[in-house]
């Protein structure tokens, strides 16, 4: 449950990213800014999800833990 609701909010913070980086444009300017709470506690909790997946990712990802099938060779998959 955790590793869907952290998925979800990489999302939301890549695609933000997307946008700031296309359009200038900072989804968080929808809640008042950088200076309201509620962006503020929104990026904290895109931040925190980046940490848990990037400790968590190969024993959640079946790709990663060779539990599914992979495009990459398998030498160059067994480096992640």
């Amino acid at each position: 449950m955790l590793h869907k609701i952290s998925f979800i909010l990489l999302i939301i913070g890549g695609l933000n990213w997307l946008i700031l980086g296309v359009l200038g444009w900072d989804i968080g300017q929808l809640f008042g800014g950088m200076d309201a709470v509620i962006s503020r506690i929104i990026y904290i909790l895109v931040g925190l999800s980046a940490g848990y997946e990037l400790f968590t990712h190969k024993q959640n990802c079946r790709g990663c833990s060779g539990g599914g099938s992979s495009s990459m060779p398998s030498s160059m998959n067994s480096g992640m």
